[in-house]
């Protein structure tokens, strides 16, 4: 399977901003793309008013994502925001088939760390979603979601052999190490591929050392052994890469992380006191 991460910094205008799914989708389609994956917040940057550019799946800019994607006839997935209940949006991801049909996932755990507090503004979602492209099932994270394993492991679960996490990461420090150890973990721990796709680091140095999540590049591309086959700088970039899903099998056989787990929770506990 040929998947393309597009790396982009996205504006706060949605609409320059579709143009730009446009031409990497066609960029990407051309290169000979089965999947093409733009980061969290592609519709519009973090640290701007949500509420007014919050669109519905059904709305005007994920139909245009859907008939960009049937006109390459590629499967698309891209960050946007939906309204939420009140004053709240959801973060979440449009997934647009080849058929231009649509589906969306909603971003679970929501980034309140680091002195950023996105519960505020964002309604967080309920549910795991997954889709297939062709023989593959692919899951779906975003973000902050790729701290909790039992996220990845419970699409692993439901079939998913490749993972994609869409991505707006905020800066500071050891933020890169954390974010490339959580990538190789994640595809640890579920087996799978996983593609994490990231906001490039803003031109503008206002935005890029403001306190939102506004995207430090280096999306990178992890195998289900935890070895990260490609990782891209911080610039915008498309890149274009070939999975072998035969991967997935030798890792889950030799490893076998999924046959061996076992529910820890159901089990007893004992704590002992040393100091007596």
């Amino acid at each position: 399977m040929r998947i393309a991460m597009a790396q982009i910094s996205s504006g706060s205008d949605p609409e320059k901003n579709l143009v730009t799914v446009s031409e990497q989708t066609a960029a990407a389609a051309a290169r000979g793309a089965e999947l093409v994956i733009f980061p969290e917040a592609t519709m519009c940057r973090f640290g701007v008013p949500l509420g007014p550019v919050a669109q519905p799946l059904d709305g005007p800019w994920a139909t245009a994502v859907g008939e960009i994607a049937a006109e390459h006839r590629v499967t698309v997935v891209a960050g946007m925001f939906t309204p939420g209940d009140g004053d709240r949006v959801r973060n979440t991801l449009v997934i647009a088939g080849r058929d231009g049909q649509i589906q969306g996932y909603n971003k679970i755990h929501l980034y309140d760390a680091f002195g950023f507090a996105e519960s505020r503004t964002v309604e967080p979602g309920d549910r795991t979603v997954t889709f297939d492209t062709g023989s593959v099932t692919v899951g779906t994270a975003t973000c902050y979601d790729i701290r909790f394993p039992q996220l990845f492991t419970t699409l692993a679960d439901r079939g998913a052999t490749l993972i994609v996490v869409p991505t707006s990461w905020g800066a500071g420090p050891g933020k890169l190490t954390q974010w490339q150890t959580l990538a190789a973990a994640r595809a640890l721990d579920s087996g799978c591929f996983i593609a994490a796709v990231g906001q490039a680091v803003p031109s503008d140095p206002a935005i890029a050392e403001s306190s939102a999540p506004t995207g430090i590049g280096h999306s990178i591309l992890a195998g289900p052994f935890g070895m990260v086959h490609t990782e891209l700088g911080d610039a915008a970039e498309l890149a274009v890469l070939d999975l072998d899903f035969d991967e997935v099998e030798r890792a889950r056989r030799s490893i076998a992380v999924s046959a061996n787990r076992r529910d820890v929770n159901s089990l007893a506990s004992t704590s002992i006191d040393t100091d007596t």
